[in-house]
């Protein structure tokens, strides 16, 4: 499972940092899911190895517009570029209506159907490898978490067990090493109980703006990996009032709480600077997190990629070409 941020700024862009986006890869083939669309998402794809046919839902987490005003650009490339297949599309229902009322207005016909799901009625969805799970967030506006959960985990066939049971060798250990239920002898065999999995399923959380992490405790459980907003440091938030947004110190105390070895932030305030010399800067949030946290902490830059390992259940961090692995950690191209 790969994260690939295409934008971590928030509620408007910078000359380094675009507005929210981030594709989350398959561990298998080039399917992939677009968390969030901010205006220039199809601009920053550009500059992927990703592409629109490959792409298997967009999920939005909430209706403002640093989250979503590149939705009609990104489906209108995509019919441009000859999809055909259907996409799913999973957001508040304010995402249909108005998506709905820009195709009308600016004549945008779509190639392909879309299959939307709203989100505010907390739906659990199952593509071929990945389950998604929708959380409710705390925010000016509904908004939500994702939780995607690996379906397809490498297993290898019990055979002691079917050898106990008299399951004979043929088709039905294909079966169930496929993952599939099948009936023996008038009985209902479950696959899951005659296989050996080589590793736990992996879990990421990617939450929409959040001003109460508390309310991701039941979507982290299991999770490895949790994207999280971190708008501000705390005394930055103090100034603001209430917006709905998190600041580091927020998040980082409840990853810790709740045990997570991997936390991913995002979604700074303009205001932030990559220079950390600069005052404020994304180094002010960093710093902020790590007095409380001490699991394995990342501050997502536009085009950092990310990649869970399967075996140890780690992220790996790579800076350009080059693998550099953290504590319990991730990996991260182009960072």
């Amino acid at each position: 499972m790969n994260l690939q941020f295409l934008g971590t700024s928030a509620g408007v862009p910078t000359k380094q940092r675009n507005v929210s986006g981030i594709a989350l890869r398959e561990s298998k083939g080039k399917g992939w899911y677009l968390i969030d669309c901010g205006e220039g998402t199809q601009h920053q794809v550009l500059h992927t190895k990703l592409s629109f046919h490959s792409l298997k839902a967009i999920l939005i987490t909430h209706v403002h517009g640093d989250h979503c005003y590149g939705l009609p650009g990104i489906l209108a490339s995509a019919g441009m570029g000859g999809r055909k297949a259907p996409l799913t599309i999973v957001a508040p229902a304010g995402i249909k209506v108005w998506l709905e009322a820009t195709c009308e207005a600016t004549q945008l016909c779509l190639p392909f159907a879309l299959e939307f799901i709203d989100s505010d009625e907390l739906p659990s969805v199952a593509f071929e490898s990945i389950a998604v799970t929708t959380h409710k967030l705390s925010h000016r506006a509904p908004s939500y978490a994702y939780a995607f959960t690996e379906t397809k985990v490498d297993a290898a066939l019990n055979v002691d067990k079917l050898a106990q049971k008299g399951i004979p060798r043929g088709p039905l250990w294909g079966q169930l090493k496929q993952g599939v239920d099948v009936v023996f002898e008038g009985e209902l065999l479950k696959s899951h109980d005659y296989l050996i999995f080589k590793h736990k399923p992996r879990k990421i959380v990617i939450a929409g703006d959040n001003d109460q992490p508390d309310l991701l405790f039941e979507a982290c459980a299991g999770a490895q990996v949790l994207v999280h907003e971190a708008t501000y440091t705390e005394e930055m938030a103090q100034k603001a009032g209430d917006v709905g947004h998190s600041y580091a110190k927020l998040v980082a105390a409840f990853a810790e709480t709740v045990q997570l070895p991997n936390l991913v932030l995002t979604h700074f305030s303009p205001r932030y600077q990559l220079n950390p010399h600069a005052s404020p800067s994304i180094e002010d949030i960093r710093k902020e997190a790590l007095r409380v946290y001490s699991g394995s902490l990342y501050l997502a830059r536009d085009f950092g990629e990310y990649t869970l390992d399967k075996k140890r259940a780690t992220f790996l961090k790579w800076r350009a070409n080059r693998l550099a692995v953290f504590r319990p950690s991730l990996r991260i191209h182009g960072y």
